[in-house]
C-alpha cells in the first residue's frame, strides 16, 4: 500500500426530508452508524436551517433580504452582495427560496457555529466517537467564476493552519501563509454531495489532524474565517466604484426593450440628494414618468410646442421635421425622469446681481445632484441621457405633469439598457482645464 497522504470523502444515502425539531445528530447516526474518530462530517445548512424551524413565510424574498442584511457591500440591478446577521458577506443574505414551501423563504442557521456544536455533541453520544462538524453554504467568490461551498459553522475542526513561521521546501520563511482548511474541506464534500442530488451529508475520513477537542481549541468555529473590517482592504471600495462609475458614465442615445429596474432609478435619486446646496436647502426634486402614457403625453406636447417655436424663428418645414427627428432620444426611452428645481429657503436681497447669484447657487446645487444621479445610474449598469428640452418649454412640462409653479424642469434624463456598447471616450487631460494661482 501507498504511504502517500491521501483521505476519502463520500455522501451519505439514505436521510429522510428533514423536518422542523428533527434530531440531526440521530438522523445522520441512522444513515452512517460506521463514523469513527477523526472524520469530519459535512452538514449542509439548508437542513440545519429546517431543522431549526427558520422556514418563515414571506410575500417576497427581497422582504426577507432586507430583515437578514446589517450591511449592502454591493448591487447590481436585483443582485445585492450584502452582510448578514451572521456577518457572512455573501449573495442576497443567505435567504434561499429553493427547496422550500411556496410562500416561504428559508434562512441561515441563527448560530451556525452552535449548530454545529450540537450536531457534534449528539453524535458523540449516540455513537460514542469524537468527529468534527462543518456547516456548510454555497458562495460566489470575487474575482472567480462559478460557486462553490464554504464552512459558516464549525466544531471540533481546526478551520485554519496557519503556517507562518515555518518554511517552504526551499527554506524560504512563510509570513502569511494561512490555510483555510475548513473552506476546503467543505468544497472537497460539495464534490459528492452535488447541488441538487439529495444528498446533504459528506463525511471525510483521513484527515484526523484536522480534528480538535473543544479544550484544545476554545476559539474554535467558522467565525474566524471570516476576516475582521480593520483587515478587510476590500471592505468598502467606496473610491475605486465612485471613479468606474464617473468613468462609465456616457450619454445613451438607443436602449433596448428591457424594463428599467424603478428600485435602481430611486437608489439613483438617493445618492442625488446627497449632493451640496446652498442654506441647507433641499432644491431637487426628481419626477419620474414610469408609465407609457404619462411620457407620450409629455413629449407629444413638448413636440408640438418646439414646432411652434421653430416657426415662429422662422425655419422651413424640412429644417422642422429633421430637428424634431433627431430630438426622438426621450422616445427611444423606456423610462424618463425630469429633474426639477425649486427655490425653498432662498434668500431675497433686493439687488439684482445678489439675487442672480443666488439663483445660480441653487442651478448649480440642482446641476450637482443631477450628476451624481446619472452617476449612480451608471453604477447600476443603466445607460441614461441628460437632454436640455424641458427647459424650453417649462410652463407645458407643468402643465401636462401638474407641477406646482414654482418647480423649474432643468431637462429631462432618458434611462434604459444600453443597446450597443458606448463608443469611447477621447482622452482628456486633465491639465488642460486646470489654472494655478
Amino acid at each position: 500500500m501507498s504511504d502517500a497522504p491521501g483521505f476519502h470523502v463520500w455522501a451519505v444515502p439514505g436521510l429522510p426530508e428533514v423536518q422542523r425539531g428533527d434530531d440531526l445528530a440521530k438522523l445522520i447516526a441512522t444513515a452512517e452508524p460506521g463514523l469513527a474518530d477523526g472524520d469530519i462530517v459535512l452538514v449542509t445548512s439548508k437542513i440545519v436551517s429546517k431543522a431549526e424551524g427558520r422556514i418563515i413565510a414571506a410575500d417576497s424574498r427581497e422582504e426577507a433580504i432586507d430583515a437578514e442584511t446589517v450591511r449592502v457591500v454591493a448591487r447590481r440591478g436585483t443582485l445585492r452582495i450584502v452582510e448578514n446577521r451572521q456577518g457572512l458577506v455573501m449573495a442576497a443574505a443567505g435567504v434561499d427560496a429553493s427547496n422550500t414551501p411556496a410562500g416561504t423563504v428559508l434562512l441561515l442557521p441563527e448560530d451556525p457555529d452552535a449548530s454545529a456544536r450540537t450536531i457534534r455533541e449528539g453524535l458523540r453520544d449516540a455513537l460514542g466517537v469524537e468527529v468534527g462538524v462543518l456547516v456548510t453554504d454555497t458562495f460566489g467568490r470575487p474575482w472567480r467564476n462559478g460557486l462553490t461551498d464554504v464552512a459558516i459553522g464549525a466544531a471540533g475542526v481546526r478551520v485554519l493552519d496557519d503556517l507562518r513561521g515555518g518554511t517552504d521546501a526551499y527554506g524560504n520563511p512563510l509570513s502569511a501563509t494561512i490555510v483555510a482548511t475548513a473552506d476546503e474541506l467543505a468544497a472537497a464534500g460539495d464534490l459528492v454531495k452535488g447541488k441538487a442530488a439529495g444528498l446533504p451529508v459528506a463525511v471525510v475520513r483521513g484527515l484526523a489532524q484536522a480534528v480538535s477537542s473543544d479544550s484544545s481549541d476554545p476559539d474554535g468555529g467558522a467565525r474566524k474565517l471570516v476576516r475582521v473590517a480593520a483587515d478587510d482592504m476590500f471592505r468598502l471600495g467606496t473610491s475605486e466604484a465612485v471613479r468606474e462609475a464617473v468613468t462609465q458614465r456616457r450619454t445613451v442615445r438607443e436602449f433596448t426593450d428591457e424594463p428599467v429596474d424603478p428600485g435602481a432609478v430611486r437608489r439613483a435619486v438617493a445618492a442625488a440628494v446627497t449632493a451640496p446646496a446652498p442654506h441647507h436647502t433641499t432644491p431637487w426634486r426628481f419626477v419620474l414618468l414610469e408609465s407609457e402614457s404619462s411620457r407620450v403625453r409629455l413629449l407629444d406636447a413638448m413636440r408640438d410646442q418646439w414646432i411652434e417655436d421653430l416657426r415662429r424663428d422662422g425655419k422651413s418645414e424640412e429644417s422642422i421635421a429633421k430637428r424634431v427627428r433627431r430630438g426622438d432620444v426621450l422616445r427611444k426611452a423606456p423610462y424618463l425622469v425630469v429633474p426639477c428645481l425649486v427655490m425653498d429657503g432662498s434668500h431675497t436681497y433686493g439687488h439684482a446681481r445678489r439675487d442672480a447669484a443666488e439663483r445660480e447657487m441653487f442651478v448649480v446645487a440642482t446641476g450637482a445632484g443631477i450628476q451624481n444621479f446619472l452617476v449612480a445610474l451608471a453604477g447600476e449598469r443603466l445607460g441614461s441621457a441628460w437632454i436640455s428640452s424641458t427647459m424650453f418649454c417649462r410652463d407645458v412640462v407643468r402643465e401636462v405633469l401638474g407641477l406646482p409653479g414654482d418647480w423649474d424642469p432643468m431637462g429631462a434624463v432618458a434611462v434604459g439598457h444600453a443597446a450597443v456598447a458606448p463608443k469611447s471616450r477621447p482622452a482628456r487631460e486633465a491639465s488642460d482645464f486646470i489654472e494655478v494661482r
